[in-house]
């Protein structure tokens, strides 16, 4: 029976990249998992300073120069994910707390219960005990920060309950919430924070920190190739990084095609082509030839709803029609969010494009 190899029979040069393990009272060598090139691309760019986050410059502005002045108040950022307000906070703890920030600050996320119970016992006793300057860019702050992120997952009796934490803490800890719909959040804790509402990032803050990635990774993009990313992305950064990160790991050369490809959305070719074949075709033949494309290429009707939405808004018709299209449309997608049957909302979508026809035949009389 062979001996079992332990770490004597291991090179220098491999230990970093192993561990023991006990198996059955023998020390036997276990790969332990590599960090480098398995890091996500999200993490692995995200902003270390203020002066890093692609854009919002005049909230990020504003709060740079409340930190320096040590006059930062209670903080609520909102707007929609992938928007820069996470990283924006910890921009925020690194500059008052330097590398040692993770000692000063309490994040809780969504996948961490924030009931009653954590407010009355862990959040309150974090902010009541006596915080120590970790000597950052701004040594004079001895605050501490409560970061609570997703905080409208927050139930409301935790809100409320939080509420008198805050009024009690304000001393030496601030709050910072991180929300996606500030709605809601209760009235009585967004009147005791300041207000910051991060909005989808422009095209061309997303396009250039996307470059610096391509740059920085050494990746063969084309310009077809960049857009496509862009406009997927919808002013999410987050989403950004993770689609050039799925492409590349998936094709050598991120096209336009690959990106697509790569994430499921139907080509704006293949869109052209089915609002041709909506706007012309017989209610039949656009079925078939619909579904067959669908079927070819694995998409997903409600993709192909959204994608042809957009497109009906390039298409020069009365704004009657224009309106009365955009609201079955709408109401189509609206099904569709609710698990209803493909064939029947495809068959739904051919309608409303044929009724539409008939109307812009009877405009043009």
């Amino acid at each position: 029976m062979a001996e079992p190899i332990t770490l004597m029979d291991i090179d220098e040069d491999d230990n970093s990249s192993l561990k023991t393990s006990n198996n059955k009272g023998k020390n036997v060598a276990v790969a332990a998992p590599s960090h480098g090139k398995a890091t996500p691309w999200v993490e692995k760019y995200r902003p270390h300073s203020l002066a890093d986050v692609a854009a919002h410059r005049d909230i990020v502005d504003t709060i740079d120069r409340l930190t320096s002045e040590n006059r930062l108040p209670h903080l609520l950022l909102y707007g929609p994910p992938g928007t820069g307000k996470t990283s924006t906070i910890l921009a925020v703890a690194r500059k008052l707390y330097g590398a040692q920030y993770h000692n000063m600050i309490l994040e809780l996320n969504a996948s961490d219960d924030r009931g009653i119970d954590v407010v009355r016992q862990q959040i309150q006793d974090f902010a009541s005990t006596q915080s120590f300057s970790f000597g950052g860019e701004s040594a004079k702050s001895s605050v501490k920060m409560v970061l609570l992120d997703e905080a409208d997952a927050m139930t409301k009796d935790a809100q409320f309950a939080l509420r008198r934490v805050i009024e009690k803490y304000t001393k030496n800890t601030r709050f910072s919430l991180i929300c996606n719909h500030v709605n809601k959040i209760i009235p009585a804790l967004q009147s005791r924070c300041t207000r910051f509402r991060f909005a989808p990032l422009e095209e061309f803050h997303v396009s250039e920190r996307l470059k610096h990635v391509i740059e920085a990774e050494g990746l063969d993009v084309p310009a077809t190739g960049l857009v496509a990313v862009v406009r997927l992305s919808n002013g999410d950064m987050r989403k950004a990084l993770n689609i050039l990160q799925s492409t590349h790991m998936a094709s050598q050369q991120i096209t336009e095609e690959a990106v697509y490809l790569c994430t499921g959305n139907p080509l704006p070719k293949d869109i052209e082509q089915m609002s041709y074949w909506l706007l012309n075709e017989s209610f039949a033949e656009s079925f078939k030839t619909i579904s067959d494309m669908k079927a070819r290429k694995g998409l997903a009707l409600i993709d192909i709803v959204r994608e042809v939405t957009m497109f009906v808004f390039k298409i020069q018709m009365p704004a009657d029609v224009r309106v009365q299209l955009i609201n079955d449309l709408a109401d189509i997608e609206y099904r569709l969010t609710f698990g209803c049957n493909d064939k029947l909302q495809l068959g739904s979508l051919i309608a409303t494009f044929t009724k539409a026809r008939s109307a812009l035949v009877a405009a043009a009389k």
